[in-house]
């Protein structure tokens, strides 16, 4: 529909000749927007307060002129200047019938856009290190990630989900000890494991699963190593672990039970994901960037560009270079490479397998990242631009008041699989994206179970299966629907709650398009409880099943066209659309 009101509106400025050097379609989509009210109309252009000093007129002497050239249409009934400059227009009974018929037309396809937009993008997103289950904060990246990437494909963009598999470095090879010590452990009460090991229940399940060779002498080194399992000497105790396991084990055994852990807990994670929905296209391995030589070859350009020095017995990253706030180590005293340097490489495989738009969704936390990571790009001969990074912000969840613990080491976390066994997928797919990324999320477990209106997922579908249980009324009194009577006789639908749901429903490819630009699957959650709050107002307060045909047709097809927008809505939130409750 605002597609609609552009065209006017463009119709009207190419006709005036000052203003066609500046136009495009960009600024003017850009001045066009609905209004909050629609007693001001239904869309407002601030486009003559915009171009009012090119053509060397006062706005609302350039937004009359603007106004006398748009060609008269059946789609506006009037086109009045407010304020300052502002175009105001409002829309014919014949342009929200229209898009009723189209929604009709449309069904599951209304809100999805028809044009295909260049390029693609590889959204990444949870990405959570395979040493433990997923918990209800990876869960929030997981709904948002998700539902941002149905949103962008309906608005037209070809979107390529990852997940980045982060089984490399020192985290894996405390995830293989603690492994090791839980099977030497049930099998000698003198070996305990330390606090600074991965604690969960999961750990002693993969334990269970292997074999050690030289259980005894390990057992003895571990037992023998206890006395520095101090909180001041925990991270060296924990390396001297490692050590010690690799020396008695040898490296191939310890490497194996470190796949053997590590494939156990990313299947895990992938199925975890399917059962909420959340399907990658590819899983991509953080170790792989060592083995297959991506490391090495982009440290090569870096250096071949003359990017990288040695310090301090380190080596370097001139990040200063591309506005980061200080240079970064990309190798350690130690010959091991960072973090940093595997971002480098992998935001450049990236670009060279063929995308043109990257999306992270990292955590609040990762704030400080996006600088480096953007300067590691433009380093390696891209653009910074075509890094976007969106920040979730963390979850709290609440059960009877209480905030629960989410801490991986120490084992005491609620995973997303018990929320999910909890709430449902439905309720934590919405509870997940119904705010903004950008806030933090209290999530509260006896709502998310409510049936009551106050829960906004159940709300939502309660709207959409009572508009099925209206047409199983209609079987049961043997009355048909005629959906063509319906359509030519929607003049018949005069009360302010119909011409409400109208204006509403006509909204849904723009709230689509609104989320997709602003990253904000938010907007579309909100949307449909409005949707929901307008129907369910007009349902108690009338009657669709009446025995003058034409009203009754006429009616059924706008609950029918209200019944496919919020199922539309729904499937892109990941939600499931009840024909009964």
């Amino acid at each position: 529909m605002k597609q609609d009101i552009l065209k006017l509106v463009k119709s009207g400025l190419e006709k005036i000749p000052e203003l066609e050097e500046f136009l495009n379609d960009e600024i003017i989509e850009k001045a066009v927007e609905r209004t909050k009210d629609n007693k001001y109309g239904h869309f407002t252009s601030n486009i003559a307060m915009r171009f009012a000093k090119r053509t060397n007129k006062n706005p609302r002497e350039l937004a009359k002129q603007i106004i006398e050239q748009i060609p008269d249409n059946n789609l506006v009934n009037e086109v009045n200047i407010a304020g300052p400059g502002f175009i105001n227009f409002h829309l014919s009974e014949n342009f929200f019938h229209r898009e009723i018929v189209k929604i009709i037309k449309n069904n599951h396809l209304y809100g999805k856009s028809l044009r295909k937009r260049k390029g693609n993008i590889l959204l990444e997103f949870v990405s959570a290190n395979p040493t433990g289950p997923l918990h209800v904060g990876h869960g929030r990246h997981a709904a948002f990630g998700a539902t941002l990437g149905n949103i962008l494909e309906a608005t037209g963009y070809k979107v390529h989900r990852e997940y980045y598999v982060n089984d490399a470095g020192r985290q894996m090879d405390i995830l293989s000890a603690s492994v090791i010590i839980r099977k030497l452990e049930s099998k000698n009460p003198k070996v305990t494991l330390p606090s600074s090991c991965y604690q969960g229940d999961y750990i002693k399940e993969i334990a269970q699963s292997i074999d050690l060779k030289t259980e005894i002498n390990l057992a003895e080194r571990i037992i023998q190593l206890a006395i520095h399992d101090k909180d001041e000497e925990k991270e060296q105790h924990i390396d001297q672990i490692i050590f010690a396991a690799k020396e008695v084990l040898g490296l191939e055994e310890f490497n194996a039970i470190r796949t053997v852990a590590l494939e156990t807990i990313r299947s895990d994670i992938e199925k975890d994901l399917q059962d909420f929905g959340v399907v990658f296209d590819t899983w991509f391995s953080e170790d792989s960037l060592t083995e297959r030589g991506h490391i090495e070859k982009a440290l090569k350009i870096l250096d071949q560009q003359k990017l990288l020095y040695k310090k301090d017995g380190a080596i370097w990253f001139k990040a200063t270079d591309f506005d980061d706030e200080k240079d970064r180590v990309v190798t350690r005293e130690n010959n091991n490479n960072t973090y940093f340097t595997s971002d480098i490489a992998y935001h450049h495989n990236k670009k060279i397998r063929g995308f043109d738009h990257l999306i992270d969704i990292l955590g609040s936390d990762h704030h400080g990242y996006i600088a480096r990571v953007k300067a590691g790009l433009t380093a390696m001969g891209h653009r910074a631009n075509d890094l976007e990074v969106e920040l979730v912000q963390f979850v709290s969840l609440f059960r009877a008041g209480i905030k629960q613990s989410m801490s991986t080491r120490s084992g005491e976390f609620i995973t997303l699989r018990q929320l999910r066994e909890e709430v449902g997928n439905d309720a934590a797919r919405f509870f997940y994206i119904m705010r903004s990324n950008e806030q933090h999320l209290d999530f509260d477990l006896e709502l998310a179970k409510s049936k009551s209106n106050e829960n906004p997922v159940y709300y939502i579908q309660y709207a959409h299966a009572r508009i099925a249980s209206v047409f199983r009324q209609l079987d049961e009194k043997i009355l048909t629907f005629e959906e063509d009577s319906g359509k030519r006789n929607l003049t018949l639908l005069k009360s302010t709650k119909e011409k409400n749901i109208m204006s509403l429903l006509s909204r849904f490819p723009e709230i689509i398009e609104l989320s997709a630009n602003n990253r904000a699957p938010h907007n579309l959650a909100q949307y449909l409880r409005d949707l929901a709050t307008e129907f369910h107002s007009y349902y108690n307060d009338s009657t669709f099943i009446v025995d003058e045909s034409d009203i009754r047709n006429a009616r059924l097809v706008l609950i029918k066209s209200t019944q496919i927008v919020l199922g539309n809505g729904l499937k892109l939130l990941g939600v499931s659309a009840p024909e009964a409750m």
